[in-house]
């Protein structure tokens, strides 16, 4: 399948990260459960106390604190009071910053996933959506804080490189002069699999 991200990989500007994500596939593969993978095509950074978009933007609270922790772990939030979003911590030591997983391409494990999404009507909508995703690999709040680096969930490079000239575009929903109009959006151009969203591409 690939060789597991190290932890050396996430120690970078979350605005870096985010691009280098694209195309590593996302994989699930516990003893006693089916593999999932899925190839991740779009991503958000989110920048810490720079950040007004960033639940870390405040400081370290309970809900953010695996945030401000060593990097190369998952971060998973509830949001709207009904959907887990899952992202990846990565930042230079000092920092709080993580990339938010939008959307990824299903390529293991179809069936499962198709049966935790019930109403996907396309294979493409299985995971096209932060909480979609969440959805398809059974992520919730217990895997807050999860180690990317070891165990049955990992960040896997299959030697497909991401793309050489992303889609660049400003955040989905955030409000207005909340980091709205920072463009840290990244997606593979033309995949089929990426979220509905603003296209207000930057440049």
């Amino acid at each position: 399948m690939g060789r597991t991200l190290p932890r050396s990989f996430y120690r970078r500007d979350s605005r870096e990260l985010a691009p280098l994500l694209l195309n590593k596939l996302l994989v699930r593969a516990a003893p006693d459960q089916p593999k999932l993978a899925a190839r991740i095509v779009e991503g958000e950074a989110y920048c810490g106390s720079e950040d007004p978009g960033s639940h870390a933007y405040r400081g370290k609270t309970r809900r953010n604190a695996v945030m401000f922790g060593p990097p190369g772990h998952l971060y998973v939030y509830f949001t709207y009071g009904m959907h887990w979003c899952a992202n990846v911590v990565g930042h230079a030591p000092g920092d709080a910053s993580a990339v938010l997983l939008r959307a990824a391409a299903p390529v293991d494990g179809i069936d499962v996933m198709r049966a935790r999404r019930v109403k996907a009507r396309r294979d493409r909508d299985l995971c096209a959506g932060p909480a979609r995703l969440c959805q398809a690999f059974a992520l919730t709040g217990e895997h807050d804080g999860t180690d990317l680096t070891r165990g049955a969930l990992r960040i896997v490079d299959d030697g497909v490189p991401p793309p050489d000239a992303p889609v660049v575009t400003t955040r989905v929903g955030l409000r207005e002069g909340e980091g709205d109009d920072s463009p840290w959006r990244f997606f593979v151009p033309g995949d089929p699999n990426i979220s509905r969203g603003p296209r207000r591409v930057a440049g």
